[in-house]
């Protein structure tokens, strides 16, 4: 009998030997990069909530991590992390998909005109495109126009600055305007209202959506650095919420189904792409839901921590090795005072009523 092509291949190839028989912190072999990162390779981070703990884990072990927006020296930590200082490559807050991240890089470069940039609450002025980053709003529209005018610049530095991209694909539903096609973060009326008389409507993007968008957001950047690389990830945190009729569980399996398959379909075709597993450490089933908080969607530290170190350590940097000997301290204003079910500045969560915290 002739033997089988799943014969003496490696232990990485079966799930006994793979991951069955390894403690979920003992994982092997399990992600080869395609190109190099180093420390001193300078970083763009963007994406969803769970981001926010890349671009903190890589700042904290001294890469080169872009932050083009830095807070003003007398703003008190706690102040600036709560106006988003310090969370990402540039003050654009949580990108949840990248249609929004696709965007903000046109607008950045003069080429998109968002429609109905500016929400209101209780008389105050909000940035549509990330209403969050400054939560207590603005005196008037034009305020918010002028802050997002040198936002854009600021991004536009970024992305000249950097080298490798990291994008953490996080939702495929979202809102838009349907006669623009503008995206947003939120829906109307989870932090601001939309103008009257827009016409804002619920969007599922499906997998051709997602292929297409990161494709384009490629062909941007390498319109600034050709040989700029894409590192993609998927967020491991189920739905919060579903505005899809569906049941919350199945438009969350639906959800990353199409986002892990979207990011397989891109790193196939174009070596300038990879895929970093982080939802898949975070929700192997040997770890028996431990690396979830009891809210079942925020990572713990000790996920977060499993997933980075896999990450370092596949880059050459071991963890006695973490820190650049030239590299300043972690910066305080990256973190927020967080309690277990709070641990990043995530607008996803008010999507639940239940969750809703009163605007500051």
């Amino acid at each position: 009998m002739a033997g089988s092509p799943y014969d003496g291949l490696p232990d990485r190839a079966y799930w006994r030997t793979a991951v069955a028989s390894r403690g979920p912190g003992r994982l092997r072999d399990l992600y080869r990069p395609r190109f190099a990162i180093g420390r001193d390779t300078p970083i763009f981070t963007a994406g969803s909530c769970f981001a926010q703990h890349v671009h903190r884990a890589l700042k904290d072990a001294g890469f080169a991590v872009i932050e083009a927006e830095p807070a003003p020296s007398a703003v008190d930590p706690a102040v600036a992390a709560r106006f988003f200082y310090g969370t990402f490559s540039a003050r654009y807050g949580n990108l949840y998909n990248p249609r929004q991240f696709l965007q903000l890089l046109r607008e950045a470069a003069g080429d998109h005109s968002p429609a109905h940039p500016v929400w209101t609450r209780d008389g105050r002025f909000l940035d549509a495109l990330r209403p969050n980053v400054d939560p207590d709003g603005h005196a008037s529209a034009q305020s918010v126009l002028l802050s997002r005018r040198d936002h854009l610049s600021a991004v536009l530095d970024a992305v000249m600055e950097a080298r490798v991209v990291i994008f953490t694909l996080g939702l495929t539903e979202t809102w838009h305007d349907r006669a623009s096609g503008t995206v947003y973060p939120t829906a109307p009326g989870v932090i601001a209202d939309a103008p009257e008389g827009s016409d804002i409507g619920f969007l599922s993007l499906g997998h051709d959506a997602i292929v297409s968008d990161v494709r384009a957001i490629l062909e941007m950047l390498r319109s600034i650095t050709p040989d700029i690389k894409l590192l993609l990830t998927v967020a491991p945190g189920p739905l919060v919420a579903t505005a899809s009729d569906a049941h919350v569980l199945p438009a969350s399996t639906a959800c990353k189904a199409i986002l892990r398959a979207a990011a397989a379909t891109l790193t196939e075709a174009d070596p300038a792409i990879d895929y970093f597993p982080s939802y898949e450490i975070i929700t192997n089933p040997a770890a028996k839901g431990a690396f979830f908080q009891p809210n079942l969607r925020h990572p713990t530290p000790k996920g977060v921590s499993v997933v980075m170190k896999q990450f370092m350590g596949a880059h050459g940097v071991t963890e006695a090795l973490a820190r650049r000997p030239d590299a300043p301290p972690p910066d305080t204003a990256t973190l927020r005072p967080a309690d277990e079910d709070n641990p990043v500045i995530c607008e996803e969560m008010m999507n639940d009523p239940s969750l809703r915290e009163a605007p500051p």
